[in-house]
């Protein structure tokens, strides 16, 4: 629920479709914090939206943020393919904190208008080319973190994705290659203030999308090996517990290797990097009556690739001076 100036994240969902997973085998990363241990920490979730094992108590050399172990690729990746099947202590969920999967990536690319069917709910033609803006890093928040509304804004909207993780650096990657360059999937929330997007600021996207806490991500980044096939995903999002969007990344217009192989033209692309991959129809702005972000708002929990949801409970917002 929110409180003054903040606002719980939106529930996502992102649901394989035809394929069931091995939740016990399947690679879900995250970041948390939790009493007694200092700083952030890598983990692995365990089972159906459940604890969390400690990867760096397991094997200490392993880097403490995701970047950095991204960064050194195989080598660490055999460390918890190890953990995988090592009887490890849990980490009850009640008792951890979680991070976005990503933090301080060297950067955030977003995709507007890659859906179909939400080109078709504005009447608008299906792009030629990928349409390409950015949030700030210092926009990404944990998944159950408060997102601020901000006062210079009264038309705060809501988009899931799925965000694209990048494990492997890349410049003219060609599409046939582009998933050699992928670390995983995680969900994503490009909350986006329409009034500054759509008329303010000559009209251009940047500010409108990258206020304070305007990229929620995850919980978890899972890993690709663990998403047969990341179009063919349920995709939706909750607001006060009712579905407001719902769609299939097989709507996507540019898939996950053609948008690599696109962005990488311009930019080197890094471990960590996350590109945002667009939103399905049903966002607030092109209701009628558009509807906006309140004060107030209550949001149920989180799902994301092959999860279940994990019964998170809504926390008191915190005041825009809390952000850290």
């Amino acid at each position: 629920m929110l409180g003054s100036g903040g606002r719980r994240l939106l529930t996502t969902v992102l649901q394989a479709q035809r394929w069931p997973f091995q939740l016990s085998r399947d690679m879900r990363l995250v970041q948390f914090q939790a009493p007694r241990l200092t700083g952030p920490r890598l983990g692995l979730e365990s089972g159906d939206g459940g604890g969390v094992i400690d990867l760096n108590a397991f094997e200490p050399t392993l880097p403490k943020t995701m970047v950095e172990f991204l960064e050194q690729g195989e080598a660490t990746l055999s460390v918890v393919r190890r953990a995988l099947v090592t009887q490890l202590p849990v980490l009850p969920r009640s008792e951890v904190t979680f991070l976005a999967p990503v933090t301080r990536p060297d950067k955030v690319v977003c995709v507007g208008m890659n859906y179909a069917d939400h080109c078709r709910e504005q009447n608008v033609p299906v792009p030629k080319e990928p349409i390409i803006f950015s949030k700030f890093a210092s926009a990404i928040v944990g998944p159950y973190d408060d997102i601020i509304l901000p006062p210079e804004s009264q038309e705060v909207d809501w988009e899931v994705e799925l965000a694209v993780v990048i494990g492997k650096r890349g410049k003219y990657i060609k599409a046939a290659d582009a998933m050699a360059h992928v670390a995983g999937f995680t969900v994503a929330h490009d909350v986006s203030a329409r009034d500054w997007q759509m008329r303010r600021n000559g009209k251009q996207w940047l500010l409108g999308k990258t206020f304070d806490t305007f990229c929620p991500l995850g919980p978890a980044l899972v890993t690709k090996d663990s998403v047969p096939d990341p179009h063919n995903l349920k995709i939706c999002c909750r607001v006060n517990g009712e579905v407001v969007q719902s769609s299939n990344t097989n709507q996507m217009v540019f898939k996950t290797e053609e948008l690599i192989a696109w962005v990488s033209q311009f930019v080197t692309l890094y471990p960590g990097d996350i590109i945002l991959t667009g939103t399905p129809p049903g966002v607030g702005v092109f209701r009628k009556p558009p509807v906006f972000l309140k004060d107030g708002t209550v949001c149920g929990p989180h799902q994301y690739p092959g999860a279940v949801p994990d019964g998170g409970r809504p926390r008191p917002a915190q005041k825009p001076s809390a952000l850290g």
